[in-house]
């Protein structure tokens, strides 16, 4: 089997491609990956805490390994994790790094050409299918999952602290990608096929939250949110 590295985010495309990649024994999963923001010390967009990325790794039963990146540098602090996290696992012989993308091709390249000519390999086990497909098999793979963020004039607060199943599916505007993969909206799951035990934990009441990112060409770009602090 190769060894690989999940990226794991803590949401529904985690939870699938990981489930996926589990079922394949192709890959030997030696560790979960996440960054997470030092001074929130939750992952990014997600807004997941330690504790609870913690907790996930326990039930699904792989390790977890954290970096973190200063609050701020969301793209110069991801890029110098992965470094990090590629000299680290490399000395554990691993040349496989998968995720959860599913058509976002500058995503996917702009892995490759990272970790490519560090002689990783990125393992993509949702890529290119419709986002309905996959919708579809999350649906019947019995995961359970909330919203914990959305983008404020795509999903209003409604929205927040919802069961992503197909009453969900079938309450989304016109628009939104079913997967939420242009980022209209992120989750948090807390059970399913890969754990051994669910995730207790608590939602708190949404709100606005207005995050700028710098961007590779120099420029910054502000989204606006609706959020609840997820906590155990």
């Amino acid at each position: 089997m190769k060894k690989a590295v999940f990226n794991w985010s803590g949401g529904k495309d985690s939870a699938l491609a990981l489930y996926i990649l589990l079922q394949s024994n192709e890959y030997d999963i030696v560790s979960l990956l996440t960054t997470v923001n030092s001074e929130t010390k939750r992952s990014s967009m997600h807004g997941i805490p330690v504790a609870l990325l913690q907790e996930q790794a326990s039930s699904i039963g792989i390790p977890l390994y954290l970096m973190e990146y200063a609050p701020g540098e969301e793209m110069k602090g991801y890029e110098s994790c992965m470094l990090k996290a590629v000299e680290h696992f490399k000395k554990q012989e691993v040349n496989h790094f998968a995720f959860g993308d599913i058509f976002l091709h500058d995503v996917r390249s702009y892995r490759e050409q990272k970790l490519n000519p560090l002689g990783i390999e990125v393992v993509e086990p949702l890529w290119g299918k419709k986002t309905a497909e996959v919708m579809q098999d999350f649906l019947q793979s019995g995961f359970k999952t909330i919203v914990v963020c959305t983008m404020t004039d795509l999903l209003n607060e409604t929205f927040i602290g919802r069961l992503i199943n197909k009453s969900f599916t079938e309450n989304l505007p016109p628009g939104v990608d079913i997967m939420g993969e242009n980022g209209e909206y992120h989750s948090f799951c807390f059970d399913g096929p890969i754990f051994k035990y669910p995730i207790p934990y608590q939602l708190g009441k949404p709100f606005i939250f207005s995050h700028t990112f710098n961007m590779e060409d120099g420029t910054e770009k502000t989204y606006n949110y609706w959020c609840a602090d997820l906590n155990e």
